[in-house]
């Protein structure tokens, strides 16, 4: 038995798409609405990428972007 797993989704975002400091939440905005479940926020300030634990999309910033430092 083979077993095949399908990729996931993978969403590239830029320092404009936060809503916080290195959060940015799932569903986006732009997924259909067929697709949505409860909002899960996501943390980027640890390595710049994460997971959405419901759909398994991954978030990651764009090469180039930056998080902004706010401390």
């Amino acid at each position: 038995m083979s077993t095949t797993t399908t990729p996931k989704a993978t969403v590239e975002v830029t320092a404009q798409d936060l809503q916080g400091p290195g959060v940015v939440f799932c569903p986006n905005p732009k997924m259909p609405l067929w697709s949505n479940h409860p909002r899960v926020y996501i943390d980027l300030s640890h390595g710049g990428e994460g997971t959405c634990a419901y759909c398994g999309t991954l978030y990651k910033l764009k090469a180039g972007e930056h998080l902004p430092s706010g401390h």
